[in-house]
């Protein structure tokens, strides 16, 4: 296992350990708005997924399995029998997997802006040609329709233009191979036996995971709940204080 895993760890050493996963194209600074929150209740492990930030893609075809691994990975490399996830949208996919093939490593997880099957295999190989010919800039431009609700592009423009400037400055090969494993990611046939207590957070606007896909989460995994918040696809960022607010309660319940 390549363990070049680019990581930060912030909050009380023996708190309980939360790991939180970023969506394709952003990073882990993504998750700032929520940390101070959540430092006060857990010891938050932030990592960047492959080819994203300064975490490397492997030598061989990525896939998902190899972004549920690295998690496996870094808690093994922390002597961490098992945590807390929180994952939005390629991070909540990877969560979603881990709740299949590594619950035991799992204590109580949040996907937010997710599903079982993200897109069509069709669409996100045509972006991955897309990106290999022609670089990042394009599917930056049209980011924010996808991201945001009108509403919040409006209210928060520099937060909006942070993130898609950090798309555009991306490593388009990164980008492209995390395209292909989404292609060929599909959960929807193993949600009943992800049996790990899940919260699941939609946005009620998002064009990309919708209400629906969140739904079908809901009805099929054995201990789901769902959430709905009024935001597109990135909700963590349009939702903050809902967002990490509702991450709290959750994972602090008692089972």
């Amino acid at each position: 296992m390549n363990m070049a895993i680019d990581y930060r760890l912030d909050g009380r050493a023996g708190a309980p350990l939360l790991v939180l996963s970023n969506s394709l194209g952003t990073t882990f600074d993504m998750w700032r708005a929520q940390l101070p929150a959540w430092c006060e209740h857990f010891r938050v492990l932030r990592y960047n997924q492959r080819g994203h930030g300064a975490t490397p893609l492997p030598a061989t075809p990525l896939r998902l399995e190899t972004l549920g691994n690295d998690v496996v990975a870094l808690l093994d490399r922390l002597g961490a029998p098992s945590a807390h996830f929180c994952g939005i949208s390629m991070g909540g996919l990877t969560g979603l997997w881990l709740n299949r093939y590594h619950p035991q490593r799992i204590d109580r997880l949040v996907v937010a802006n997710t599903a079982a099957r993200i897109g069509s295999a069709e669409g996100w190989q045509l972006r991955a040609q897309q990106v290999r010919c022609e670089g990042l800039a394009a599917v930056a431009a049209a980011s924010p329709s996808r991201w945001f609700t009108e509403a919040f592009l409006q209210r928060s423009p520099q937060q909006v233009a942070a993130l898609v400037d950090g798309l555009a400055a991306g490593d388009a090969a990164g980008y492209a191979a995390c395209c292909d494993a989404l292609a060929q990611a599909d959960l929807r046939d193993q949600t009943r036996q992800m049996a790990r207590p899940m919260l699941v957070i939609a946005g009620e606007h998002d064009p990309v995971t919708t209400v629906a896909d969140a739904e079908f989460l809901v009805a099929n995994a054995p201990h789901a709940r769902l959430n709905v918040l009024p935001a597109s696809h990135i909700s963590n960022v349009a939702c903050a204080e809902a967002f990490g607010q509702s991450v709290i309660e959750f994972l602090t319940e008692k089972d």
